[in-house]
């Protein structure tokens, strides 16, 4: 095996062990507890919505560089003036009554379509500049680990307070 094939795995299988991780957690909560909020005022069920969103940002915004208007649906303006605090409220809003399972379907096809696109690229893609007008030349395996793995284990420690 390659070296750059065996840095891959390790990305996909950090990837895969945040997910699984994550999965575990949710699988514990009741019904009650996905759609409870917490102190921060999201529930579960919200922060996988969360989830969803940027895992589809990092696919039409990181990897095929399409807006974020196109891609997460915000507005002009917002998208201009990119604020993530004030997206992040934006997509709240338009996700925070939605039901439990139909938040989970599309967080696992999410997912999988993630899943699918970082297997078909090599590391020498992933290790490009996500930028090309970046002075610093940060490579797109940043944004990867951000949205994916990262994010997984930051969200899944606020879920896991439900649970003590």
């Amino acid at each position: 095996m390659l070296q750059s094939d065996r840095y891959k795995q390790a990305l996909l299988k950090s990837i895969e062990r945040e997910w699984i991780a994550l999965m575990a957690a949710i699988e514990r909560l009741t019904p009650e507890q996905m759609v409870t909020p917490d102190v921060g005022e999201w529930s579960p069920k919200d922060n996988l919505a969360h989830l969803t969103m940027w895992l589809k940002a990092l696919v039409g915004f990181h990897i095929d560089h399409r807006t974020a208007e196109e891609v997460l649906g915000i507005p002009a303006a917002l998208a201009e003036n990119f604020d993530f605090n004030r997206v992040n409220a934006f997509m709240y809003e338009q996700s925070k009554d939605r039901l439990t399972e139909d938040v989970l379907t599309e967080l696992k096809t999410q997912y999988a379509e993630v899943c699918a696109r970082l297997v078909s690229m090599s590391l020498e893609e992933l290790m490009q500049p996500r930028h090309a007008d970046d002075p610093d030349q940060r490579p797109l395996v940043l944004w990867v680990l951000g949205n994916t793995s990262e994010h997984f284990a930051e969200h899944r420690a606020i879920i896991e307070k439900i649970l003590k």
